[in-house]
């Protein structure tokens, strides 16, 4: 029997790009170990990058990158000087118009702001096809759960006193969020330890526990640390060293109990395969907007499952559900409300983990306040409709 010829149109032109330079005030400074040693300011905003593209059949994605402290005004203005090359283009070959923009920008390199400015573009893209499918973008990637378990960040910064944190971890558990994670790598690691202490006292041995030194610590005092917190049964110890020190990850790795998480700061496939190939870490963390967006996350992904790596990718947890459920191993997914405001919607956490949404696609439309904070736009091709 013949199949009979489809009636739905196999491409899909871009004719409109969209983007927009949003910055995000929070609500008070924040600080982690990288302030207190001098190495950073506290931090008092996120500048957001966001890329609409749309089609000639008239569908429509939203995509998004970030930047903290510096940074966002370069992905903005590369991103302009990139996105008319997807124009008259097929927007279901997401993998070749990746190609065709890392190319665009290729001498100022495949890493780093170049190809963060490539995220949002290649997230919207993964967005619309999504939508143009009818499902939550974990689904067309082939999920392997329904929901992810979650854990806290934004209550466990070193600028709180340990009464708030506590409080917050407090809270976080009573919302149905799952683990708590603090911040550590103070300049006194005595100081590091009393806060450990306190939240596992108060919020006792059964809740998940994580840290994070944010690269604060040399190997010498990360073997010794990390010695110490072995008492504590945490989930895992996060970025102890430099990010790009692989092999005194995997030195940890090889040495401690505690497992090693790593990977956030990272900006390129190759990067992380230098981590994986090194067996720096237990729990690979990956950052789709930083690396370039969902097309070489899922490179990446792809890596960390040969090796029967657990993953947690960091912050964008309204894009990390997603791509978490979609990973075959073990994962975590990283809570901050720090970015609601800029969307209409809201995950739902429930029993410790968070749930994928069944709207197609992201399942995430712009709020109101994010055209309030958007600073600068530009409209590539055909007007929005």
């Amino acid at each position: 029997m013949t199949a009979r010829p489809s009636t739905i149109l196999a491409t899909s032109p871009i004719t409109r790009v969209r983007l927009a330079l949003v910055r995000l005030p929070l609500h008070a400074p924040i600080s982690d170990a990288k302030v207190l040693t001098g190495r950073q300011q506290p931090l008092t905003e996120i500048s957001f990058l966001f890329a609409e593209i749309g089609t000639e059949d008239g569908h429509e994605g939203m995509g998004f990158g970030y930047s903290k402290r510096a940074g966002g005004p370069g992905l903005y203005a590369h991103a302009k000087e990139i996105a008319p090359a997807l124009l008259g283009e097929d927007a279901n070959d997401i993998g070749r118009l990746w190609d065709k923009l890392v190319w665009a920008g290729a001498s100022v390199g495949r890493s780093g702001l170049a190809t963060q400015a490539i995220a949002a573009l290649d997230i919207a893209l993964w967005d619309l096809k999504a939508k143009r499918a009818g499902l939550p973008l974990a689904k067309l990637l082939g999920a392997h759960r329904d929901a992810v378990r979650c854990y806290n960040t934004s209550g466990g910064y070193l600028s709180m006193p340990i009464e708030e944190v506590v409080e917050n971890a407090q809270k976080s558990l009573t919302n149905g969020i799952g683990g708590i994670k603090l911040k550590v790598g103070q300049p006194d690691v005595t100081a590091d330890l009393k806060r450990v202490e306190s939240v596992r006292e108060q919020l006792g041995d059964t809740v998940p526990l994580m840290v994070d030194a944010n690269q604060q610590w040399d190997r010498p005092t990360a073997q010794r640390v990390g010695r110490v917190l072995e008492r504590f049964d945490l989930v895992w110890i996060e970025e102890p060293l430099d990010a790009y020190d692989a092999e005194g990850h995997a030195a940890l790795a090889a040495t401690l109990d505690t497992p090693i998480a790593t990977g956030e700061m990272l900006t390129s496939v190759a990067e992380h395969r230098r981590l994986i190939e090194a067996r720096s870490a237990d729990f690979l963390q990956p950052d789709a907007p930083r690396v370039g967006g969902i097309t070489p996350f899922l490179r990446i992904a792809a890596l960390a499952d040969d090796r029967s790596l657990s993953m947690a990718p960091h912050f964008a947890m309204e894009i990390h559900l997603h791509l978490a459920a979609a990973y075959p191993r073990t994962t975590w997914v990283e809570h901050f409300e720090w970015l609601e405001p800029l969307f209409n919607e809201r995950l739902e956490i429930r029993d410790g983990h968070m749930l994928v949404p069944d709207r197609p696609g992201l399942g995430l439309t712009l709020s109101g306040q994010a055209t309030a904070w958007t600073s600068d736009h530009t409209e590539i091709g055909s007007p929005r409709q």
